[in-house]
């Protein structure tokens, strides 16, 4: 068994739907399961329509309903040479007047609850999933009968031991090497039936979820890039696909600005030891990407990412020296905000650490002058070098400040892992920098 997850852009429109259904065709010799997104822009075309309900433009609401429905409805058009099928017919007007009735409701009440807005945007993916298993011929599973999670809506946490049960109930007798069985990312259901989402990346999190419940072969991720990048190649045009990455380095990659996907959300299937690849679904014969549990290539440095703007604060106390206790003082300020610290120097009387550009900085500097100095530096970029073997390569230190030449580097973490080095820059001189670094450490490895 395998499984297959297309993002939005994957079945954006007919013509897109007709290249995953050839891909679909293809995986049939491994009984594979599909899991889709929400067709292109529709998720934020649903939230848009919830939030006018909400704020008493029922017009508004209903507007968006429609050019959702003549969205939909265009596709399943030109999928089927302009003549729908009776019963797909029926499950879209059920679907939309389903909708319909919410946005009232949530216009009537002017109130829109996490609850409501699971479903209202659980028709998304309902609605592309109808579609796409009209087309195909295959079986369509509701995924809120086996994707159990708990009653926190927006954001539901997956109960993994309930949803292999309801799998090999629900799935398994389905999967076979005849026909596809399509079933909806993103969404699932408490164990009373109420419809809950899963939050960013929650169609990766489903894919991942159901493959390792199933303990199947292959986690496929089809997206528009070939794979995970060795750089942003809006940044660095010649980047190239990773052809292995473990899953410590997808996970820094993606918390310093990687954007492909949350490796939390795949997290699932690596923990069960199942490989996830991340392919093109326009180029299902290019390079991609591999993410296991552990990969050893022997890369120094496997990718570069960057995150930016942030601010750099650094926080100076004559009291620090020798004193136990400031270090303990100095987070107790930053946790009492609520503000999450990236990037952590220390020296003799100093501390430097960096925070995102929309802090609250006033009221942080308002506290922490309380005991110390405190000097800021907005504007600036974290860019992390990323690799299994940057700790245990002699002279790369060396090597990266060459290749930055006379780009400043204001701030440097190594340490906390063996697989980051990260380093702090003008944000005027990031692009520059990234691509002096990926020039020399990543382009001379590839």
């Amino acid at each position: 068994m395998i499984v297959l997850k297309f993002g939005g852009s994957s079945v954006a429109d007919a013509a897109c739907m007709r290249q995953v259904a050839s891909l679909t065709k293809a995986a049939l010799p491994k009984a594979p399961l599909i899991v889709l997104s929400a067709m292109g822009k529709t998720t934020n075309g649903l939230f848009d329509a919830a939030k006018a309900a909400e704020a008493g433009d029922l017009a508004g609401a209903m507007e968006r309903q429609r050019l959702l429905m003549a969205n939909h409805r265009k596709a399943a058009e030109d999928l089927f040479a302009g003549t729908v099928p009776e019963a797909l017919d029926t499950v879209l007007t059920e679907l939309f007047g389903e909708l319909e009735m919410l946005l009232r409701g949530v216009a009537m009440l002017r109130e829109l609850s996490p609850r409501s807005m699971d479903a209202i945007a659980s028709l998304g993916e309902r609605l592309s999933t109808r579609i796409f298993a009209a087309f195909i011929g295959g079986a369509w599973v509701d995924a809120r009968t086996i994707l159990r999670t708990d009653a926190v809506f927006g954001e539901g946490a997956p109960q993994p031991e309930a949803i292999k049960a309801l799998a090999a109930e629900h799935l398994a007798p389905l999967l076979n090497t005849q026909r596809a069985v399509v079933t909806q990312g993103y969404i699932g259901a408490t164990e009373d039936g109420l419809t809950t989402t899963l939050g960013r990346g929650g169609s990766d999190y489903s894919a991942a979820l159901f493959g390792a419940a199933l303990k199947v072969e292959e986690v496929q991720i089809w997206t528009d890039v070939e794979g995970v990048l060795t750089c942003d190649p809006r940044i660095v045009p010649e980047a190239l696909p990773i052809p292995d990455l473990s899953f410590a380095e997808a996970a820094e990659l993606a918390a310093f600005g990687a954007k492909v996907l949350h490796p939390a959300t795949i997290q699932p299937a690596v923990e069960a030891g199942i490989p996830v690849t991340v392919r093109h679904t326009q180029k299902p014969e290019g390079r991609f990407t591999t993410i296991a549990a552990k990969v050893r290539s022997g890369r120094p440095i496997t990718a570069l990412a960057s995150r930016g703007p942030v601010t750099v604060l650094t926080v100076s106390s004559s009291r620090m020296l020798a004193q136990s206790g400031f270090l303990a003082r100095l987070f107790e300020v930053f946790g009492r905000r609520a503000v999450s610290v990236d990037l952590v120097a220390t020296a003799e009387v100093s501390v430097s650490l960096t925070v995102e550009a929309d802090t609250p900085l006033k009221l942080l500097i308002q506290d922490l002058s309380a005991f110390a100095t405190v000097e800021v530096n907005e504007g600036r970029t974290i860019i992390a070098a990323v690799g299994e073997r940057l700790k245990s390569t002699p002279g790369l230190g060396a090597q990266l400040l060459t290749a930055l030449g006379d780009i400043n580097v204001e701030m440097i973490s190594m340490g906390a892992n063996e697989i980051n080095l990260s380093l702090v820059v003008k944000q005027e001189r990031a692009t520059d920098a990234l691509r002096r670094l990926h020039r020399v450490l990543v382009g001379s490895a590839s």
